[in-house]
């Protein structure tokens, strides 16, 4: 084991490993998932060093205002000073150990953004054999906009008894006969559903998202076209589609910008790893 390792673990790596892990701080951890965020943190340190000692590292200089900056970003997570105050004591920190920890991370982090630098270039050959190699990635089935209203079934409550559940469905049903541009209204004062809030909104979707018996009755309608009363296994629905999105097969040339974002991060992601992998260990 090395150095690094068996030395104390630095407090805000800590912090940091277990907000990563487990969106906690690491008081609030039980001790198992302390000692993971223990050994995630002893790995990260010892990298960081790593890359600390290496000759690229040598020439890169983090600037007052870089530290400035990635201080303020701590600091406006907290509601005010004493709380971000109370933080630091918290997790056993300092303002001058946060100062000196995210310098630290500031370094690091332009070392290997230089080093990601020297990665090669993604070239249009590439970006078209990963279009044509992954056609499922380009095909976007049809969607649908919706709304719906829910009547729920209860056998405990009277008024939502199967029989009553279906009279009033029925009811709201023969008053979106007369008037559907009423839907969102009779949603937010009727449906028994958390979309109720917004009028019934579902959203854009796609087949395979809602109870089958919902999803065959909104891919059968056409647009601004309510269905009938539809019963799920919830109760009873009405669902209007508001707008139909056709199936659709994105252009090589619509998707070259994505292609070329996500594998030139990869061409980073790798360069940076290659480079990491010839470090020598912190002795």
């Amino acid at each position: 084991m090395s150095a690094t390792s068996q030395a104390t673990i630095e407090p805000y790596t800590l912090l940091r490993a277990a907000l990563s892990l487990f969106k906690r701080p690491p008081t609030d951890l039980e001790a198992e998932q302390l000692l993971q965020v223990e050994r995630q943190a002893r790995n990260e340190y010892e990298i960081e060093t790593r890359v600390i000692n290496s000759t690229e590292a040598a020439s890169v200089i983090v600037t007052d205002q870089e530290l400035a900056q990635a201080v303020a970003e701590v600091r406006n997570r907290f509601d005010d000073e004493e709380a971000f105050e109370a933080a630091l004591e918290a997790n056993l920190l300092t303002l001058e150990a946060l100062r000196a920890a995210l310098s630290r991370q500031c370094k690091v982090n332009a070392v290997l953004e230089r080093i990601a630098s020297h990665s090669p270039k993604v070239n249009e050959v590439e970006i078209g054999i990963f279009y044509h190699s992954h056609p499922e990635k380009f095909h976007r089935p049809e969607q649908r906009q919706a709304r719906h209203i829910l009547i729920s079934i209860n056998p405990e409550y009277p008024e939502n008894s199967r029989e009553n559940a279906q009279l009033r469905i029925q009811e709201i049903a023969d008053t979106l006969k007369r008037k559907p541009h009423k839907f969102a209204d009779l949603a937010l004062k009727n449906s028994e559903c958390p979309t109720a809030l917004n009028g019934g909104d579902l959203g854009l979707l796609s087949v395979g998202k809602l109870y089958p018996e919902l999803d065959v009755a909104l891919f059968g309608l056409k647009e601004n076209e309510i269905s009938g009363v539809v019963e799920t296994e919830m109760g009873f629905h009405l669902i209007q589609c508001q707008k139909i999105h056709p199936a659709e097969t994105i252009s090589l040339k619509k998707a070259t910008p994505n292609i070329r974002r996500l594998m030139q991060e990869r061409y980073r992601r790798t360069c940076q790893r290659t480079w990491l992998a010839s470090l020598p260990a912190v002795k």
